[in-house]
């Protein structure tokens, strides 16, 4: 039984056949099949009800407590709960006073956490009937044990579940076997929120039956099914946060949290439902739960740089700057294994947070780096011209790109906008005649593009001309597979400006449509001439033959 390798190791498939036989092992060699699952799958709520069940049906008591220490509060789940309330009974089974005080405890641990699922009805029930089996010896452990009912009672009536009927038709009897006269006042007063909770349970019931309860948590793939599971969970989340209910906002928020946890057992490595849980804590003002909720979803998903931006994005949003700062130390790795967007988002922080000088000595920092590319140099010159206001650094900061970037289109229209903004025509032109003489004819096309645009808007007819010239005679048969003769499009490309054309838009159609019969034409000519120059092959190696 060997763990799913490589990039199937998310495979549902392979984890249920696992779970299943491991099912009929002895416990002994069971162990090791649910820890690999769970390693996985650590929020399958299913696959710890069956390892945890596995152990009690040994009577391994304390693996059993540590299974459920591991697994509880992050699997709100009512068939594992209701297993964690069977083997706290059994063994308080035969304590007496004590281990009855330990049960009350455990069912209200329990309700605590699971008692706002909807299908904690049973749950309720089972407490309500574990309050009536205790002993009462006197008049007055009669009246609290009937005061602890009522209490239990009143909450389960209050909570949409499936069972809120029947739970209701059983609370008119306790208080009618009770007291008839106090019933119906206490009934009287509890109608109308069991009325609301009704009513609340059949609104919700149609978001939850959307829902798949026995999905594993897998990475998203894209499919089907998990965009559904996801859509059903925005819902129901939407939902929620709307406080159907009309309860107070503790509560409200209680009930939101819940749902969350929830959602994550299912929608685990879902980025955005971490990022959304977080940010709806700190909207509430709850800071420190945000950032609890970060500090879990990098856990479950090390290597999101994006959750990572948003968690120092937050510390830095309350000043936190320090705590920030370790979070972006931490995207940069050991330095070597940083990415460029984590160089220049530092490079950013640091401008921010600890001034200009700090910004540069970084960036000379990362210049040595072996991720370093392009883009760190056009970040930091963009960033030393808009924000500081220092033209002359972002120009040498450009010129030391130069140096190694010459051979980057990109780069090159970079460093030309600059030079634009600068109004530096000497040393636009410059630029590009430098960068034209190393550049390849197949990657200079969008350079001289930008140097025909940049002579189109600057410059005088003759030099317009001539650059239009060059670029033809440059780029002829590299740029779509045509010589490229002068036509009405270059007319078209010199008198147009943003979104205003000297023609009408069923003459950019036609002259649209003629360029593309142009390249049939041309395709057209080249499959001719290797028709020609494969039957002259063909007659010289007849001959030759």
């Amino acid at each position: 039984m060997d763990k799913p390798s490589g990039g199937d190791k998310y495979n549902v498939e392979t984890a249920e056949i696992l779970a299943n036989e491991a099912q009929h092992l002895p416990v002994a060699e069971a162990t090791p099949i649910y820890e690999q699952l769970l390693l996985l799958f650590p929020t399958a709520a299913k696959f710890w009800r069956q390892y945890v069940e596995a152990h009690m049906a040994a009577n391994n008591d304390d693996a059993t407590k540590q299974i459920f220490s591991r697994c509880l509060l992050n699997c709100l789940q009512i068939p594992l709960w209701r297993c964690y309330i069977r083997f706290i009974r059994k063994v308080n089974d035969k304590k007496g006073m004590e281990g009855q005080e330990e049960t009350r405890k455990a069912f209200d641990f329990m309700l605590n956490y699971v008692g706002a699922d909807i299908a904690s009805g049973p749950v309720w029930m089972e407490y309500i009937a574990f309050l009536k089996s205790l002993p009462a010896i006197n008049a007055q452990e009669e009246s609290h044990r009937m005061t602890t009912m009522r209490k239990v009672y009143q909450k389960a009536i209050v909570t949409p579940t499936h069972h809120i009927e029947q739970l209701w038709k059983d609370y008119e009897n306790f208080e009618n076997s009770v007291s008839r006269q106090l019933a119906k006042g206490l009934i009287s007063e509890y109608q109308p929120k069991y009325n609301s909770a009704r009513a609340v349970y059949r609104e919700r019931k149609k978001y939850v039956d959307e829902i798949d309860w026995n999905m594993l948590a897998v990475p998203p793939t894209g499919s089907y099914k998990e965009e559904m599971q996801w859509m059903a969970w925005k819902r129901l989340l939407s939902f929620e946060k709307g406080n159907p209910q009309r309860i107070d906002t503790a509560s409200s928020n209680k009930r939101i949290i819940f749902t969350y946890e929830q959602c994550l057992m299912h929608m685990y490595h879902y980025p955005d439902i971490w990022y959304d849980y977080a940010t709806w804590h700190a909207k509430g003002g709850l800071i420190d739960s945000a950032i609890k909720v970060f500090q879990r979803a990098l856990k479950a998903l090390p290597d999101s740089e994006m959750l990572r931006y948003a968690y120092a994005e937050l510390e830095e949003s309350r000043g936190a700057i320090q705590a920030a700062k370790k979070i972006y130390e931490s995207v940069m790795g050991d330095g070597d294994s940083a990415t460029t967007l984590s160089h220049i988002q530092f490079i950013r922080f640091l401008r921010r947070t600890e001034g200009v000088e700090a910004a540069r000595k970084y960036f000379l920092d990362a210049r040595k780096s072996p991720s370093c590319t392009y883009h760190v140099y056009v970040a930091y010159a963009t960033m030393a011209f808009c924000l500081d206001k220092d033209p002359k650094m972002a120009h040498n900061v450009f010129e030391a790109g130069l140096k190694r970037f010459m051979h980057e289109p990109v780069y090159i229209l970079e460093y030309a906008d600059f030079l634009i903004r600068l109004n530096d025509d000497q040393n636009i032109r410059a630029l590009f005649e430098r960068a034209l003489s190393s550049l390849p004819p197949e990657e200079s096309v969008e350079v001289w593009k930008k140097f025909t645009k940049f002579e189109q808007t600057y410059g005088d007819l003759a030099s317009m001309l001539k650059v239009e010239q060059r670029r033809k005679e440059a780029l002829s048969g590299a740029e779509d597979g045509t010589a490229l003769e002068s036509s009405l499009q270059d007319i078209v490309s010199r008198y147009s400006f943003m979104d205003l054309w000297p023609c009408s838009s069923n003459d950019l159609d036609h002259l649209a449509r003629q360029q593309v019969l142009v390249n049939c034409i041309f395709l057209n000519e080249m499959n001719t001439i290797l028709l020609v120059v494969k039957n002259q092959l063909y007659q010289k190696l007849k001959m030759l033959g």
